[in-house]
């Protein structure tokens, strides 16, 4: 009897000491993997901005005379064409300076008849002069009087036409301004913009005022961006662009790059460049001034071979890898690819693409490195140019997170789920 309890004390011993091996002992729990098949489809690459949608031509229309404003043909919306009347200024005080520069060449004019009569005057006298000093009836003295007389006349007749000719361009520079008084488009288009009212004074005195702002033609647009320095090396006059604008959420709008400026734009010193995106804007949908958030198409690959870039990104843990299989510290061939990988093509094969390092399941479980060529990336999937991997091969992209929430490690005492609160604990 009192060896049947021993036996049974020591069984029971050992079940304790098993159970709480079992249960609180450190068990390593196997590295679970997830996966992503190698995938063929379309690969787009593009770069973003954000820009506004713009005129092709905005004409800014403005005075080249300062006056009062006293009517407006033209409105917001409203269509014109060249040569019609968009606005009058107050007339009276340069049909006032035309009249007064209208009398001073008549006055021009008088003073160069009179100055012709006296002309006329001292010729005859010099000829007198002339004739009666054969006759020793005058001196020479006389003579030369005469003749002076003469000259002066003629010069005066100089002097009194250089006025009539200045009097005549003042005439002229009047009756422009008076017909500047009277404003008119340039081009066929429609009023976008209009910044004055009927009785406002605009001032031409230094700089001209913007009257009215008439774009040429609203169907056809463009969309200014700024593209930063980065990303501007891809982009290409004729490159496909897409945008979206907040007045019609999810339609995307659809436009080619015209033009790649070269001046630079420097904001906050960040160089950004202005791409042109012309649109075709024939049912009239967009607005100048809208905010557009635009997609210009770099490139672009047909089912393509491309994996996740997590799998590109991802190295497995030390202790997942197998043996004999090099680590993200280990040693690496002269191309910069880990010394274990598999099929990639030999190194300075002259393939421009970059070589990158995916991992795969092995026959053990154990993860495997692949040499690969990455071409394209769209920031999700990155294509391949070149290894062994085929459509349909799954990659690592990614550890398996653990779900068992009542897990517990090295957690001191108190602290567990069915641990006490302490004394005085917070909530």
């Amino acid at each position: 009897m009192r060896k049947t309890v021993w036996i049974i004390a020591v069984v029971l011993v050992g079940l304790a000491i098993g159970g709480y091996v079992f249960f609180r002992g450190e068990r390593k729990p196997p590295v679970r993997f997830r996966t992503a098949p190698v995938v063929r489809g379309e690969l787009i690459s593009a770069v973003t901005a954000t820009g506004t949608v713009n005129p092709v031509v905005a004409v800014q229309v403005g005075s080249q005379v300062s006056g009062m404003i006293t009517s407006l043909h033209a409105d917001f919306n409203s269509v014109v064409k060249a040569g019609d009347v968009v606005a009058r200024i107050d007339p009276a005080p340069f049909k006032a300076r035309r009249d007064q520069a209208a009398a001073n060449l008549e006055s021009a004019k008088a003073n160069l008849a009179k100055a012709k009569t006296d002309l006329a005057q001292r010729k005859r006298e010099l000829e007198r002069a002339k004739m009666l000093v054969g006759q020793n009836f005058v001196s020479q003295n006389d003579v030369d009087v005469a003749q002076t007389a003469y000259e002066g006349a003629a010069a005066q007749i100089e002097l009194t036409r250089a006025l009539m000719k200045q009097a005549e361009a003042a005439l002229s520079a009047a009756e422009l301004d008076l017909k500047y008084t009277v404003i008119r488009s340039p081009v066929n288009g429609i009023v976008i913009a209009r910044n004055v009212e009927v009785g406002q004074t605009v001032a031409a005195s230094f700089a001209t005022p913007n009257l009215f702002v008439i774009a040429l033609d609203l169907t056809q647009m463009q969309v200014d961006t700024n593209v930063s320095e980065s990303d501007i090396g891809g982009i290409r006059e004729g490159n496909e662009a897409v945008f979206t604008v907040d007045a019609y959420p999810g339609e995307r709008f659809r436009g080619r790059v015209r033009q790649v400026r070269n001046a630079p734009i420097m904001v906050q010193n960040v160089v950004t460049y202005n791409v042109v995106v012309a649109v075709d804007n024939r049912d009239l949908r967009l607005k100048p001034g809208m905010t557009a958030n635009v997609s210009i198409i770099v490139a672009q690959k047909d089912q393509t071979l491309k994996v996740p870039n997590a799998a590109i990104r991802f190295t497995p843990p030390r202790s997942a890898q197998g043996e004999g299989v090099p680590t993200a510290t280990a040693a690496h061939r002269p191309d910069g690819s880990p010394a274990g990988a598999r099929g990639a093509g030999s190194p300075g094969d002259g393939t421009a693409s970059p070589s990158k390092t995916v991992w795969v399941l092995g026959a053990s479980g154990d993860p495997e490195p692949v040499l690969v060529q990455a071409g394209l990336s769209d920031g999700t999937f990155t294509e391949l140019t070149g290894g062994s991997l085929k459509e349909g091969d799954a990659v690592i992209v990614g550890l398996e997170t653990p779900r068992n929430p009542h897990r517990q490690e090295n957690l001191p005492p108190g602290f567990g789920t069915g641990g006490r609160r302490p004394r005085g604990g917070g909530l």
